[in-house]
């Protein structure tokens, strides 16, 4: 089975840097569907994090309509919820309290905004799971968002919480990161004018790299998109990859791979460490699916495959590890932006 992994859609976002309403990256995306047995869609599919639910879900609809008509009946679509999309099952998921497993099969009915968004996705058939699922006997796929209870601030651009005393070795429930969950930036976004919404994202954007170490405040600007991108590449060794290792341990994940999204890194690409691409010990070893946002503080005046080039994605064949690749890597930024 040929199975095609993708995350961080974000469709709606307030700030419009959302590629799949543009006709040339939907198109890109649908042909690639034409390959594959199964699709996955691996968290912050729809924004829902902006106090604009109605806004996001009607521009959501069309791609998703499109997408279900292309994969058609004879094949499936699994959701699995992430941080900006968590209102789909966040209600059901808490009524489940300690019973909550790390691969929890959500119905359908779990609220009325995901069965609405699993009618979309007609005539393909639809299944939900929370916080992660199994795509094989060997690996794992899950959005990522439970590493941020890992670092400090508490989000995907901090540092390793173990630079301030850590946190107890010891095994969790997915109950225990739901309940220690922090709002985001977006969240604050969508009560604020435009203009500051889009200065809150830039300043989100180059949090990220600000949290490392010694690092020279006169890279933070899109001129320098290049430096700041590889900066981000090394707060995702030192941090973001680490942490989600130890949400893999405590949950009691034994995997070869995991697969997550979240932090909009595409990887591991032919240029990156496999080292750095894995737990402790070598397992599991870890790709990322990348985003379909374009963002210009980590983009601008880059030339793909980069790895926050939007329309990453992540393929799993039969009998071959996952592998990280760019569905719009001959797109040009008139293209997606």
């Amino acid at each position: 089975m040929r199975t095609l992994v993708v995350s961080d859609f974000h469709l709606g976002a307030r700030l419009g840097n959302d590629v799949l309403r543009r006709p040339e990256p939907l198109a890109r995306l649908l042909a690639a569907l034409d390959a594959v047995d199964r699709l996955v869609l691996l968290g912050d599919v729809v924004e829902l994090m902006e106090g604009r639910h109605q806004r996001a879900l009607e521009l959501a609809e069309p791609v998703l309509r499109a997408i279900g008509r292309r994969l058609g009946p004879d094949r499936a679509v699994t959701i699995v919820p992430g941080n900006h999309d968590a209102p789909l099952v966040r209600r059901w998921v808490r009524a489940q309290g300690r019973s909550l497993t790390p691969t929890e099969v959500v119905p359908i009915d779990a609220s009325e905004t995901l069965g609405r968004v699993a009618s979309w996705l007609a005539p393909a058939r639809v299944d939900v799971s929370y916080p992660g699922v199994w795509l094989s006997d060997r690996v794992w796929a899950t959005h990522g968002h439970y590493l941020d209870r890992h670092l400090f601030p508490v989000s995907a651009y901090g540092v390793r919480r173990g630079l301030f005393g850590g946190l107890p070795e010891t095994t969790a429930t997915p109950l225990d990161y739901e309940l220690a969950r922090r709002p985001s930036v977006s969240r604050l976004s969508g009560s604020v004018p435009l203009p500051v919404a889009a200065l809150l994202n830039d300043l989100a954007e180059l949090a990220r790299a600000a949290t490392m170490p010694r690092i020279r405040r006169g890279l933070l600007k899109p001129t320098f998109a290049p430096w700041t991108a590889a900066l981000l590449g090394l707060q995702m060794r030192r941090a973001s990859m680490p942490a989600l290792a130890r949400v893999v341990h405590r949950l009691g994940i034994d995997a070869d791979w995991v697969v997550f999204g979240h932090v909009h890194r595409l990887g591991p690409l032919p240029d990156d460490d496999p080292l750095a691409w894995a737990g402790p010990g070598g397992r599991p070893r870890l790709a990322n699916c990348g985003s379909w946002l374009y963002e210009p503080l980590l983009v601008h005046r880059a030339t793909p495959p980069q790895p926050y080039w939007p329309g990453g994605a992540v393929l799993i064949e039969d009998g071959a590890d996952p592998r990280a690749i760019g569905l719009l890597d001959d797109l040009g930024p008139e293209e997606l932006h």
